[in-house]
């Protein structure tokens, strides 16, 4: 019989899910506003139905959120179970370095990383623990975000620090792993040759990064111990002075959490512009604050482009993922433009249409723009996690 995998990332005031069967996405939506408004909205593929509906109070946390979810899914179901719920999982720290079954001990060890990923791990655990007490008798499985980077090459694996903290973990993790591996998979399929090459991937939305992979293989990420370094995002501050932190703790009395908020929460294109997070927010705003912003953004983009095509000594392709690089026909213009010098340049005409393949007439790069899929990579994960277990089903 086919399986049935639901597929859960569920961050802070938001659980998004995806129900396959077998490799079909059958539902898909999310349930917002947890602890504050929740709302519930979803739509069927084979049904072609669609809800969208506002949740109790006692319905606005993850477990209460999951529990108003469950009759639903068994409705669209009708008899089948859920063999297994694959979860997001942001960190997975040093040892877990590809997906594996949820135990009392991995989660255990899992909160121990809630330091380092303080606006997602804590989340992600939620959505753990709401979906063993929904989902009993499924089998919980867990996909990392930093797993896809643990093959870095040392050097981009480590701080100049005193090798006893990189022994205890403080090293380069790098994130957005679920969604790099979906873009490498896609081009092993689809494009061969430039699966091969020396490809860097933009991941931009509200969490940002870019990564330089070779051959499939990860071999440098913008991000590095948490996911505040490297480009901007949304509220976070990316790439940034350490001796900034310092004078934050020392001069201005700011106590760890204070420091953490800021960098966390009120930073990035939200703190730049003092306007918004949101990049559509922005692009159509007069002030010129939001335009101080967006060149910030695109800026360190750029940067970091050629820093990346130094780590592979070379580029052939260049992929925009993410919510702002998939849809930002603007952003995607601002980063290419006077590109020559690396061999880049873009066709504006089909960059503003929106077409997979960007790419200039006269670059010798190829520009690439796919839309990214986290689910289906956690999906995957988890049919092959349960084909190599079959006492599991």
């Amino acid at each position: 019989m086919t399986e049935v995998i639901l597929v859960l990332n569920s961050g802070s005031s938001s659980i998004k899910f995806t129900l396959f069967c077998g490799e079909v996405p059958q539902l898909e939506g999310q349930i917002s506003g947890l602890g504050a408004e929740p709302r519930l909205t979803l739509k069927s593929k084979f049904a072609e139905s669609r809800i969208d509906r506002v949740l109790t109070a006692q319905e606005g946390t993850h477990s209460g959120a999951l529990a108003a979810l469950l009759p639903i899914l068994e409705s669209e179901l009708g008899g089948r179970k859920i063999d297994a719920v694959g979860h997001r999982v942001v960190h997975g720290g040093v040892e877990h370095a590809a997906p594996l079954l949820l135990t009392v001990e991995v989660i255990a060890d899992l909160k121990s990383l809630e330091p380092l990923a303080p606006l997602h791990q804590p989340h992600n655990l939620a959505g753990i623990h709401a979906a063993c007490a929904a989902f009993p008798d499924a089998v919980q499985i867990a996909c990392f975000d930093t797993a896809f980077h643990r093959n870095h090459p040392w050097v981009n694996d480590t701080f100049a620090l005193p090798r006893s903290l990189y022994d205890e973990g403080v090293r380069r993790y790098g994130f957005h792993g679920l969604s790099y591996e979906y873009i490498c998979r896609y081009l092993k399929q689809t494009a061969p040759d430039v699966f091969a090459g020396k490809v860097i991937v933009a991941h931009l939305g509200n969490g940002a990064s870019m990564c330089a992979i070779r051959n499939g293989q990860s071999i440098g990420s913008t991000m590095g111990f948490t996911a505040l370094d490297g480009l901007p995002m949304g509220t976070r501050c990316g790439q940034l002075d350490p001796g900034v932190v310092l004078y934050l703790l020392a001069t201005k009395g700011m106590t760890p959490t204070d420091v953490s908020d800021l960098l966390y929460k009120e930073s990035g294109l939200k703190g730049l512009s003092g306007i918004s997070q949101d990049m559509r927010a922005l692009t159509e705003s007069p002030d010129p604050r939001a335009a101080e912003a967006i060149d910030y953004f695109v800026f360190r983009i750029r940067r970091e482009l050629g820093a990346m095509a130094a780590v592979l000594g070379g580029l052939d392709t260049v992929v925009f993922t993410g919510g702002i690089g998939e849809n930002s026909a603007l952003i995607r213009r601002m980063v290419c433009a006077d590109q020559n010098w690396l061999g880049l340049s873009i066709d504006v005409a089909k960059n503003a249409t929106g077409e997979e393949d960007i790419s200039g007439p006269d670059s010798r790069i190829k520009v690439l723009v796919i839309p990214t899929n986290e689910e289906e990579t956690i999906r995957w994960h988890s049919s092959a996690l349960l084909a190599s277990q079959p006492n599991l089903a």
